[in-house]
């Protein structure tokens, strides 16, 4: 049975490191016996969350509908932006929409529970966005999910693609690799919807 994988970049910006490392990996876990999708949040709009705009209207359809997305896979790919040395708002305003989710259309959902998740990131820095990265492991693994070791810290992201999108540096294409063969073994081990 093929393993369903999304892909999931945290930033909308045109030319976006992430959205380029994102795409790659997409490019590479299309070459395995998975099913990959790489979703945009630009299709999922969704106010600041707010626990009074919840209590008063309730959870945005938007969110119900990532969730229910996030729910429906094996495993996440997300591929994350750091501001400040943190994550980046909007990725995580959508993380904690879902995360609230608990019922879509009467059925229960739970978004993030033995979900198999992956972490990659860019960044012109020469960090690499490793702090978001970290923060991000926190987060994800206080939802249930189940994050991978492996994880790509994409430093001086301005000279790691080709005009095609594709890494230009050994070490960080081993990397990617790495990262997506250890998140479709993860996916097999744990067996979130077997």
């Amino acid at each position: 049975m093929a393993l369903d994988i999304l892909v999931l970049p945290g930033s909308l910006r045109h030319g976006s490191f992430n959205r380029k490392l994102a795409a790659e990996a997409v490019r590479r876990l299309a070459l395995t016996d998975a099913n990959v999708t790489l979703l945009s949040l630009a299709d999922y709009p969704l106010p600041i969350y707010d626990a009074d705009l919840e209590a008063e209207k309730g959870i945005p359809e938007n969110a119900l509908l990532l969730a229910q997305r996030i729910a429906a896979q094996d495993g996440l790919l997300l591929v994350s932006p750091e501001y400040n040395a943190g994550v980046p708002p909007l990725l995580k305003n959508a993380i904690d929409w879902a995360s609230r989710v608990k019922k879509v259309r009467g059925r229960p959902v739970q978004p993030f529970s033995k979900l198999v998740v992956g972490l990659a990131s860019a960044s012109p820095g020469r960090l690499g966005s490793m702090r978001s990265l970290a923060a991000w492991r926190l987060s994800l693994m206080a939802l249930g999910a189940e994050v991978v070791t492996a994880q790509v810290t994409l430093a001086n992201a301005g000279a790691a693609f080709d005009d095609e999108g594709g890494l230009l540096d050994d070490h960080a294409s081993m990397a990617l690799d790495t990262l997506t063969s250890s998140l479709l073994d993860h996916v097999r081990a744990v067996g979130r919807h077997g």
